[in-house]
């Protein structure tokens, strides 16, 4: 039902989940994205959801988390929710943090990314379209999770990340690897100039690579590809980078996908954790 020639998919007692090749590889972590299989929700919201705030059953919501968290072997008591916005915000996430989100109240707001070296704590961002970004250091045992959609892509999200874990935690950029997750892909994503003009002030990238012109003045952007590029400037090496090659649009029965429902959907997950 689900292939990827970039990203390994998992199948876990009925919960679908992709990992990055890259982090299976050297291990010491758990991780996981997820797809809508393997969950207890109804409606728009099926199966797998984990928003609290766009009416699903909180009972169903929890029951999701617990089964997404024991399917790529994390501890659902152990979240740590962003809180998304838009922004290009970047918290290290402490061991007093662990909890806040689910099980305790946020006392922090507009965060689109979440750090942190404490072992156990599982950072979880959210999307339905937008760019997951993943990041993890073996060598300093760090790892991240970043919600970019054009604004925070624009505003250097994937940056204030790299550059977080380099002065909180002393991170070799030459070390970290990065995983960008299913989002809506270049062959469905289509927006307008006010969009395309923030992204060429961005004046480091292959601007040509990054978004087609159509015919009615119109451009379809690749938002994996802006952000890949944003992760190389910013110095993580090219060859540390795993990219998803699906669309959450083309493929909105496997996920959730703003523009395909029209918003009526829930919100597919990124988790990742040090063990």
């Amino acid at each position: 039902m689900l292939h990827s020639d970039t990203l390994n998919v998992n199948n876990k007692d009925g919960v679908v989940f992709l990992t990055f090749p890259k982090f299976d590889k050297v291990g010491g972590l758990v991780h996981g994205f997820s797809t809508r299989l393997g969950g207890v929700s109804e409606g728009i919201f099926s199966t797998m959801s984990f928003s609290l705030s766009l009416g699903d059953e909180k009972e169903a919501v929890f029951e999701n988390y617990k089964r997404f968290c024991s399917a790529i072997g994390g501890d659902y008591k152990n979240t740590v929710l962003s809180d998304q916005t838009h922004t290009a915000n970047v918290r290290v996430v402490a061991k007093e943090d662990i909890g806040k989100g689910l099980f305790l109240e946020r006392d922090y707001t507009d965060i689109d990314g979440l750090v942190t070296n404490e072992p156990g704590a599982l950072l979880v961002t959210q999307y339905a379209d937008c760019t997951p970004l993943a990041f993890y250091d073996p060598v300093k045992k760090v790892v991240a999770t970043s919600h970019a959609g054009w604004r925070g892509t624009v505003t250097l999200i994937a940056k204030n990340t790299v550059e977080t874990m380099v002065k909180e935690f002393g991170c070799n950029t030459e070390d970290i690897l990065c995983g960008i997750g299913p989002n809506i892909g270049g062959c469905c994503y289509e927006v307008d100039d006010p969009v395309i003009n923030e992204i060429k002030k961005l004046d480091f990238l292959n601007l040509e690579a990054c978004f087609n012109k159509k015919a009615d003045g119109k451009y379809m952007l690749d938002l994996k590809e802006v952000n890949r590029q944003i992760l190389i400037y910013s110095g993580i090496l090219p060859q540390n980078i795993d990219i998803a090659d699906l669309c959450t649009c083309c493929r909105s029965n496997i996920f959730h996908s703003h523009r395909a429902s029209m918003g009526k959907r829930g919100t597919l997950a990124l988790m990742i954790g040090l063990k």
